[in-house]
């Protein structure tokens, strides 16, 4: 009888100790990103969220140029101004070409809408992220290999053209990545 509450406590020691490790890796509720421009403004933030098989995203921008603009993940967790190329090409993990319109597929960082920027510099919006995901042990997760960032662009997103979509520079930038 003395035996059992040693091994009843050294188990439930194990199970403690495994518990930051199961924090670590669960997919969190939500994330926010917080966007800069390319000199250093802050540029407001999005807030991903998930939703059954997809990511909610919900942004106010803001010290952006008024009109259309492309909006992207990207595979790398840089964003270094001015010209924010170490964010990298945009996410795909699946290998397919660029375009919501591609008969092909599209990459998983495409979006389904350009953002439009209002004469103030603000746009307000939500749409739905289908093709990633908050669950870091994903391969399409927006965490993988240590996180990606969104990019804003300096124009609208054709939807088809390979592998850009001519949206041009790179104007604004976010880092997503587990807080």
């Amino acid at each position: 009888m003395k035996t059992f509450p040693k091994i009843w406590f050294a188990v439930a020691l194990s199970a403690a100790a495994a518990l930051p490790m199961t924090a670590q890796t669960a997919a969190p509720k939500s994330v926010t990103v917080q966007f800069k421009t390319s000199d250093g403004k802050d540029a407001g933030t999005a807030v991903l969220k998930r939703k059954k098989g997809a990511v909610a995203v919900k942004v106010a921008l803001k010290n952006l140029p008024p009109g259309e603009h492309a909006i992207h993940i990207h595979q790398n967790a840089k964003c270094d101004a001015p010209d924010f190329k170490t964010a990298g090409g945009h996410f795909n993990p699946s290998g397919k070409k660029h375009g919501i319109d591609s008969p092909d597929g599209h990459h998983n960082g495409d979006m389904p809408l350009n953002l439009i920027v209002g004469a103030d510099g603000t746009v307000k919006t939500a749409f739905l992220a289908k093709d990633v995901t908050l669950d870091p042990s994903a391969p399409n997760s927006v965490f993988a290999n240590g996180g990606t960032a969104f990019i804003i662009h300096e124009k609208a997103d054709d939807m088809k053209t390979d592998p850009t979509g001519n949206a041009g520079g790179r104007i604004a930038c976010g880092l997503i990545t587990q807080q």
